[in-house]
This record gives structure tokens, sequence and C-alpha cells, in this order.
């Protein structure tokens, strides 16, 4: 799944390419994918791109008026927003297929034209279907950008700010760091990363954080994301999940050696997710039981 640093360096990317140049259509092929009506979707059609943005995980493609000349801030500016979700992704065209999409024959969910012949297409793999289309006034309009939380990587996102968070909350960190209500962006491998680098174990419960924990976290989440974001910044599309991939230290490399301790990395499996952690680095040599609701073995 796309996290923070993928979805900025989209933005980024997106932003390159088609600020200043008009959608010319757009055309769904997988109708569940599209979760508003009003607007419809052709009424992004002939608009000019202003901005491309993003809101934790959604990427915001903000239009303005049907008038080439007209400004953003304008009532008739709409937004086109849109979450990966696990298994979706963005492809990019320099040329865009002349091929007609027939819904249900091929991973594509939606597909963007513009003015000049490029483009893109929103993919999603498998057979769990959870990428989000959305045509809005006001990107506050998606039910899951306006529960967000703050951005944890924000200028003034303080290491107070954060202890008031986890303050209270009787919570496993790993599951508070993920909770896009909480903080806004992290999923399931930058919270492993993190975990990691703070040297923290996924089960240790927020509101039991001393002081030295709080900023050992707050450290480590903000370096983590910097530093991913450093990595992605710039790189197109097709490269970026080979580029996290690459930099990922724990998360997605059971049984290999941690790059820290050389211990070896485990895994604690969910019923719809799978995270990695170090016994050495994070949770004292103790393994944690790999089942459901599992707590440390002793």
């Amino acid at each position: 799944m796309p996290e923070m640093p993928e979805v900025e360096a989209l933005a980024g990317f997106l932003a390159e390419r088609t600020v200043g140049h008009a959608i010319a259509s757009a055309r769904v092929a997988a109708i569940a994918a599209l979760k508003t009506f009003d607007p419809p979707l052709h009424a992004i059609e002939g608009r000019p791109i202003v901005a491309v943005g993003r809101h934790g995980k959604f990427l915001d493609v903000e239009l303005g008026g049907a008038d080439p000349s007209a400004e953003a801030s304008t009532d008739g500016s709409l937004h086109l927003v849109f979450h990966l979700a696990r298994a979706g992704w963005l492809r990019w065209y320099d040329e865009l297929p002349a091929t007609v999409l027939r819904p249900g024959r091929s991973p594509i969910a939606l597909r963007v034209r513009l003015d000049d012949g490029a483009g893109f297409d929103l993919t999603e793999a498998g057979t769990k279907k959870s990428l989000a289309v959305y045509v809005v006034r006001d990107p506050a309009e998606v039910p899951g950008v306006a529960r967000l939380g703050p951005d944890p990587m924000a200028d003034d996102f303080t290491l107070e700010r954060f202890a008031e968070i986890l303050g209270g909350r009787r919570t496993r960190i790993k599951g508070l760091l993920r909770d896009q209500s909480v903080l806004a962006g992290i999923g399931n491998a930058y919270s492993d990363e993190i975990l990691h680098a703070a040297k923290m174990s996924p089960y240790k419960i927020a509101a039991t954080l001393d002081a030295a924990e709080v900023e050992r976290l707050f450290a480590a989440m903000r370096g983590t994301l910097g530093e991913a974001l450093a990595e992605a910044s710039g790189k197109p599309a097709a490269e970026l999940k080979d580029a996290k991939r690459r930099h990922l230290r724990v998360h997605g490399r059971t049984g290999q050696a941690c790059p820290v301790c050389g211990d070896t990395i485990r895994q604690v499996e969910f019923h719809d997710s799978t995270f990695q952690y170090c016994p050495t680095c994070q949770t004292g040599g103790t393994p944690l039981a790999d089942r459901v609701l599992s707590r440390l073995v002793k």
C-alpha cells in the first residue's frame, strides 16, 4: 500500500506533468471504484488542473472552472480525489493508449486523458477491490479525508502535540500509528520501520510510554518518514514501489537478518495483515506469539 512518502512523491510527479493542462476525458472501468455521483465524473472534463496535493494517503487533483481562465478558488472548482488502497497504483503515459476500456477485463479502474494526449490509469490488482475515486467540490466531503488526524511531518506538529495524542490511550502503539484518525499517512510498512528505529515493541501501550520513550518515538517517526520522503522525491511513479522496498529494514523481511543487530526478523500474522519486527532490538529478545490478540511469550 502506498503510504505518505509514496503518495507525496506521486503528487509531485503528477503536478509536474499535469498542472496547466486540462482533462480531456475521464472514464471509469470499475464502477465500484467511483464513490460519488454529484458532481458526475464527466463534470471534470474540460477543466484545467491547477494543483495536485495530498491529504494523508489521499491524492487530490484540484481543478479550476470549466473556463480555462477561471481561478481555482471560484465556486466552479472541483477536486478529483482518490485513494489507492492496498493494491492500487497510478500508471502514467506520455501518450495514453487508445484501447477501449472493458469493465472487468483489466486491472484499470479509472483512465484520465489530458489535452496533450498524455494521461494516467488508476489500477488495482487482486480480487479484493478497495481503490476509491471521488469527485467533490471540497476534499472535506470525502469521509476518509474529513476524519484524518494531523500530518506527523507538518511543521507545526510538535513533540508536545504528539505526547498529547499518546497520553491516556490504552492502545497498542503499532495500531495507533496506523490509525488515520490519529495520525495521517502512516501505514503498515512505515509503522514497522518507525518502531524498529525507536527500539520499541509493537505491543507497547501508548499511555504507558514515559517522556523519554515518547521523545524517542517522535524522533524515530520524523526521521524515518523524512528519509523516506527524501528517497521517494523526484522518482517517477514506475520506480516508487521498488525504491520503497529497497529501503525498508524490517517490513517485508521475515527470516532475514536485522541490519542493526543481526537477529532474525520475525513476523506476527493477523487475519488480514502481518507485521515484522526484530526481537533483540524491540522486545528484549522475547518473540511475540504469532496469533490474533497474542501476548508476549513468557
